[in-house]
């Protein structure tokens, strides 16, 4: 659905909105300064780039999975395999995605790469089930890490109490929200910032392990393949941590029209990011194990803590900070990136009208940005993180396999299509292929998480039809959806884009 800009500031839909040349009505009596149209502009440089996919993948994961894999490989050589294979999959992915963000340049990733190949209805459950479920489980999952990582230095001697750790994961979903609410340019910065900082808390982990490694401590790579034997049904959850470690490396496809020169920013960024996450993550694991056994590591609730209290004496109590630190950058990474596929999913017509308004002065999807506040806290406050993190992955590899498939279509059905980056098409085959085939023995291994994500992905078909297809609506249920949306521009100081975007 594309809206064009009307000369008066009351619609046909409803809605606030400025005018041809620029000009915002008035909100609250007062006219905003100046006539720059309200767009998303492209302040996304190369640094920025790599900032935004290093800086949301490298967050909890390296320092929470490495739990879950080795428990679901049984050995240690099986899960440092487990690793290196991840990082490869996660980058084919990634030059899927870079394939498909310089042929179809707009903002969205996954929903508008399904829309575009699949249609309406797929690209709505997909959206629907990214609100629901897969974002404000994913922040939730990175938030509580934060929470746990910003306390660990106050509570050596105890174990930290469950509800501290979510309060103050709450104040940090809070000020990320806030953040990417204010300025667009400010949370780019303070991303570049966090990003040096998640790579110096892998540089403190991989230092020490290699000079061990130098010193012969080699005693627990020693029968690195015994053990309990990988089993059918544990393989694909450790896959599923894996994958879920290395998570971010798509965001970049959300902002596309926010890029400067795409077409070269998207593949180089994405090429730069995945060859530093991929070496740090085999590495960092490594790392762990010239220090902790298997056995500790899977009895630890920290385990970059419990290694850097083994080697690095006081200064072990900077590690959980800088941790601290990384995750907050996921955070601050994954809203400013998942907040535009909302934004565009709105400019469909698949989210209510106010989640694609931009602030008048700001310019930040602000509506798109808070509506994950709520979300995210009844999430926060209604589950553990493990099995957040099992309940969230079903639906989100499934639409991510389904989305890089639409490559390979794409490549038979439009053939003339424009594509200044092109992969050989094994990659997208065999990433595709891995991600439904890891989607359909997660159903037999974890029935029961991979069910309730099923069954909520399919309520997005009946929501399909009643929020969308249907038009007939009661008179009273469109004029308070009308009133409700004037009354939130009022509030938030938010317009409808000025610019009509070529579609």
């Amino acid at each position: 659905m594309v809206r064009k800009p009307v000369v008066s500031t009351i619609s046909s839909g409803g809605y606030l909105q400025g005018n041809v040349n620029g000009k915002l009505p008035s909100l609250g009596g007062k006219e905003p300064p100046g006539q720059e149209k309200v767009v998303l502009k492209k302040k996304i440089t190369l640094l920025r780039g790599i900032s935004i996919i290093i800086g949301t993948i490298i967050g909890a994961g390296i320092f929470i999975s490495p739990k879950g894999v080795l428990q679901n490989t049984g050995s240690v050589g099986m899960s440092l395999i487990i690793w290196t294979v991840c990082g490869v999959l996660s980058l084919f992915g990634a030059l899927s995605y870079a394939e498909l963000g310089t042929s179809i340049k707009k903002s969205g990733g996954h929903y508008t790469y399904i829309l575009e190949v699949f249609g309406p209805l797929p690209a709505f459950v997909r959206v629907w089930v990214e609100l629901l479920i897969i974002r404000p489980a994913a922040t939730a999952v990175i938030s509580l890490a934060f929470g746990r990582y910003i306390l660990e230095p106050f509570f050596i001697q105890c174990e930290i109490p469950e509800l501290a750790i979510k309060l103050i994961t709450a104040v940090g979903i809070t000020v990320v929200m806030v953040l990417n609410s204010m300025s667009v340019s400010w949370s780019a910065r303070i991303q570049i910032f966090l990003t040096f900082c998640k790579l110096t808390a892998i540089l403190i982990i991989i230092v020490p392990g290699v000079m061990q490694l130098i010193k012969g401590q080699t005693q627990h790579f020693q029968d690195a393949f015994s053990g309990r034997d990988a089993s059918i049904m544990g393989l694909p959850l450790a896959f599923y941590y894996g994958m879920y470690a290395y998570a971010g490396w798509f965001y970049l496809n959300f902002v596309t029209e926010e890029v400067e020169n795409p077409e070269k920013t998207i593949p180089l960024a994405i090429c730069i990011s995945m060859a530093i996450v991929t070496t740090g993550y085999v590495l960092t694991n490594v790392a762990y194990f010239t220090t902790i056994s298997a056995e500790e590591l899977l009895l630890s609730n920290a385990v970059a803590v419990t290694f850097s209290e083994r080697l690095l004496g006081n200064f072990s109590l900077a590690v959980p900070i800088f941790v601290a630190l990384s995750c907050f950058g996921s955070m601050n990474g994954g809203v400013f990136a998942v907040s535009r596929l909302f934004y565009v999913a709105s400019r469909e017509g698949h989210l209510p009208e106010i989640l694609s308004m931009i602030h008048v002065r700001k310019h930040t999807p602000l509506p798109a940005v808070i509506v994950l506040h709520p979300l995210t806290m009844i999430m926060l406050f209604s589950g553990d993180l493990y099995s957040l993190l099992n309940f969230l992955s079903f639906a989100r590899w499934l639409f991510i396999g389904l989305a890089v498939a639409g490559l390979i279509y794409l490549r038979y059905k439009r053939p003339e299509m424009h594509r200044p980056f092109k992969v050989p098409l094994f990659i997208p085959a065999l990433f595709s292929f891995t991600c439904l085939f890891m989607v359909a023995l997660s159903l037999y291994s974890d029935p029961f998480s991979t069910g309730i994500g099923f069954i909520i992905t399919l309520t997005g078909v009946p929501a399909y039809y009643l929020f969308i297809i249907w038009d007939k609506k009661p008179k009273w249920f469109r004029r308070m959806s009308d009133t409700i949306t004037r009354t939130l521009q009022i509030i938030l100081e938010v317009v409808p884009e000025e610019d009509c975007h070529k579609l």
